[in-house]
């Protein structure tokens, strides 16, 4: 079992779901990024999820966009998130998960990408344009390099979309939780316990839930339908309004500790 899966387990043992952190890599900056995934770790958070600017985003709300266009202009590039990544697992042992497009590892070299992706660390890959039935060659690559795939699955895939991104999936299954892009929402959606359910049939895989997601209650509401809940926009709000000012690292641990009492 992967270190992804091996989180939903112990999670799973100690009767509470699993927490999903989400920051984007270089906002502010990579030191402090690396500080940042110590910090939410250290307060409660079993997965983090880094996120890899990129300038045509496909999945990215308002926020996240933002904090990406901020760390490219400042510089942040697929090699120094890597070099933060090893840098962040050198440090501390909790489970980090890559999101990105493909065309950054297309740009990169997806065998390149694989091949330093495992060397620092990285546990599992989210590639949120790649299409499960066009995957292939980077499921084989994954699997080569101990990267767990997580596939994207929204309440409007069919059956059959459910299906192939179930069977090439090996970290976990992520539940998006309504149709659009990421970001904040004061409500879950009204269907989510049946689109969670639609993926329960066709795979045993953790099911985590994200887009959307928070508050601590809205993470409370999703332990009890999935596995697990993504919270991305929320957390990187706090670091853009907070920047680089001492109150950072406290503010962003008291919110995710939060998150992690649900």
């Amino acid at each position: 079992m992967n270190c992804v899966r091996e989180a939903f387990a112990d999670a799973k043992r100690q009767g509470r779901g699993t927490l999903i952190i989400y920051i984007t890599a270089g906002e502010p900056n990579l030191l402090q990024t690396v500080e940042l995934v110590d910090t939410i770790a250290g307060a409660g958070a079993d997965i983090v999820e880094l996120g890899i600017p990129y300038s045509d985003p496909l999945a990215d709300g308002p926020t996240i966009q933002a904090a990406s266009q901020r760390a490219l202009a400042a510089g942040c590039t697929v090699q120094g998130v890597l070099d933060c990544a090893a840098e962040i697992k050198q440090r501390n042992s909790v489970p980090l998960v890559f999101m990105t497009c493909f065309n950054p590892i297309l740009q990169f070299g997806p065998e390149t990408f694989a091949q330093h992706s495992q060397q620092a660390g990285v546990d599992g890959v989210l590639v949120s344009d790649l299409p499960p039935a066009e995957s292939e060659q980077w499921v084989s690559l994954a699997a080569a390099h101990k990267l767990a795939t997580i596939f994207l699955v929204a309440p409007t895939s069919t059956d059959e979309r459910i299906r192939q991104a179930t069977d090439r999936t090996t970290g976990f299954v992520y539940a998006v939780s309504r149709p659009g892009v990421t970001g904040a929402r004061e409500e879950l959606p009204s269907d989510l316990r049946q689109s969670v359910e639609r993926i329960r049939r066709t795979t045993d895989l953790p099911v985590a839930v994200g887009f959307g997601i928070s508050t601590p209650e809205q993470v409370a509401a999703v332990w009890e339908i999935a596995d697990g809940a993504v919270v991305g926009s929320a957390v990187v709000d706090i670091i853009a309004n907070t920047g680089d000012s001492d109150a950072l690292y406290a503010e962003v641990a008291q919110f995710v500790a939060r998150l992690a009492h649900g």
